[in-house]
């Protein structure tokens, strides 16, 4: 049995969080045209009778502004570390010689694929010209090009990995597909919808923390907290008479329910927590 750690990384917005959801055929990591979505290191288990691989979708690879940016950093960092395979996610169209920078900075350890993405909005010059390019590093093993939005092949996606894997003995039994617990899902849907519903800078100012989990007969009872810098923040995101957070908590509420297949009765609060992103204390409070 192949088994092993295959670790995503890549710079904010290659696509890294749908390239996850196509190979899980579900969705486990939020995504958003914002860059700098995901926070956090998101494993997920994708198991079959000869194989089972753990990847994780890991934060974009940016230079740290403030202790949150480090926590993510850091989240990088402890995916390097138990990586068996890396695939280095890459846009088509974004600029070759930042992207091959950054994979060489990360001074990989274990074989690596490039995954060229987002072929579907480039021309054929284009994606050849990105393949001779990554094809020619010392770092790469193979390049894949795919469409993560539109779909991938996942048994041909998968081939060149599992060449790459080591055999072993599984690391999770069952059929968990996550080591995560549901809460931080939860959490996470709540946020995606912050990112889609929000302009500007808010999104990045805002953390969610599930207070409440509660499984009752006919429904899940959930309370959580939308953690804001400044009062003008709380008011944009309760809106006038409750009009933004009324529909956050409607959109969040119909996301967790197709997650969870359940009811979910929702119930979220605006509390200002000021430079809560520089706070080592609240950063672990909310999962970081």
């Amino acid at each position: 049995m192949k088994t092993g750690f295959v670790n995503i990384f890549g710079r904010p917005n290659a696509g890294k969080s749908t390239l996850l959801n196509a190979l899980m055929g579900e969705k486990m990591a939020i995504v958003s045209p914002k860059v700098q979505t995901t926070r956090h290191r998101i494993k997920t288990i994708l198991t079959e009778k000869d194989y089972q691989i753990v990847f994780s979708d890991t934060p974009g690879i940016i230079e740290p502004r403030y202790k949150l940016h480090e926590k993510m950093m850091d989240a990088v960092k402890s995916a390097l570390e138990d990586a068996d395979v890396a695939l280095l996610i890459v846009d088509v169209n974004e600029n070759h010689e930042e992207a091959n920078a950054i994979f060489e900075a990360l001074k990989l350890k274990v074989p690596a694929i490039v995954v060229i993405n987002k072929i579907d909005r480039a021309s054929q010059e284009k994606i050849k010209e990105a393949v001779t390019y990554f094809e020619s590093r010392n770092y790469c093993r193979k390049v894949i090009t795919v469409s993560a939005l539109s779909g991938i092949n996942i048994k041909k996606f998968l081939k060149p990995i599992l060449e790459l894997l080591p055999e072993g003995e599984p690391f999770y039994s069952g059929d968990d597909i996550s080591d995560l617990p549901t809460k931080f899902f939860v959490s996470e849907l709540i946020r995606e919808k912050i990112y889609e519903l929000l302009s500007d800078e808010i999104p990045y100012h805002t953390a969610v923390l599930v207070r409440e989990f509660k499984e009752k007969t006919t429904l899940v009872k959930i309370v959580a907290d939308i953690i804001v810098h400044r009062e003008t923040q709380k008011a944009i995101i309760i809106g006038e008479k409750g009009s933004m957070i009324k529909r956050l908590g409607t959109e969040a509420r119909k996301e967790i329910e197709a997650f969870l297949q359940q009811k979910v009765f929702l119930e979220l609060f605006v509390k200002v927590k000021p430079k809560w992103r520089e706070n080592d204390m609240q950063l672990k409070e909310y999962g970081y």
